[in-house]
């Protein structure tokens, strides 16, 4: 965290001298103090983190992924003149624990074209699919699999 909040006074001041840079390591320094000391935040979390940077990546690749098959899929629909589509709402419940997590999963629905997240309560979503064969297998998908590695 301190190395993102050095980054960050770096790309904020918009120049790098030796007084800005001393003066940074002072602020952000303390900065990292204060978190650590008052808002329950510590070295272990960003080790946790730092251990979790594979798998966040793994998550990226499987987004891009999964946003072009949905896009091909989308305009499979569009361009068949015999194929209609069949637009459905459909619920779900997940296990995943955090909330973090669900609205992660929630974001993730909303930007696979041909589904968008109406209403997450708790661990229960309701979307709006195209098709109903978007909705096939929603509950296990590759981003809830995923999500729940992030959370061990």
């Amino acid at each position: 965290m301190y190395l993102i909040l050095l980054i960050l006074w770096f790309i904020f001041s918009g120049k790098v001298t030796l007084e800005i840079f001393l003066f940074g390591l002072v602020i952000c320094g303390w900065l990292y103090w204060f978190m650590t000391k008052h808002m329950d935040y510590s070295i272990q979390n960003d080790l946790k983190l730092i251990a979790k940077i594979p798998r966040f990546i793994k998550y990226g690749i499987i987004l891009v992924w999964e946003v072009i098959k949905s896009n091909l899929a989308v305009i499979r629909i569009i361009l068949s003149p015999g194929l209609e589509a069949d637009p459905t709402f459909y619920t779900f419940e997940t296990d995943l624990k955090t909330e973090v997590a669900r609205v992660t999963l929630a974001n993730c629905i909303t930007l696979t074209p041909g589904t968008y997240t109406v209403a997450l309560e708790d661990n229960k979503y309701t979307i709006h699919a195209l098709d109903k064969s978007f909705t096939e297998g929603i509950e296990e998908s590759v981003f809830v699999k995923q999500l729940r590695k992030l959370e061990e």
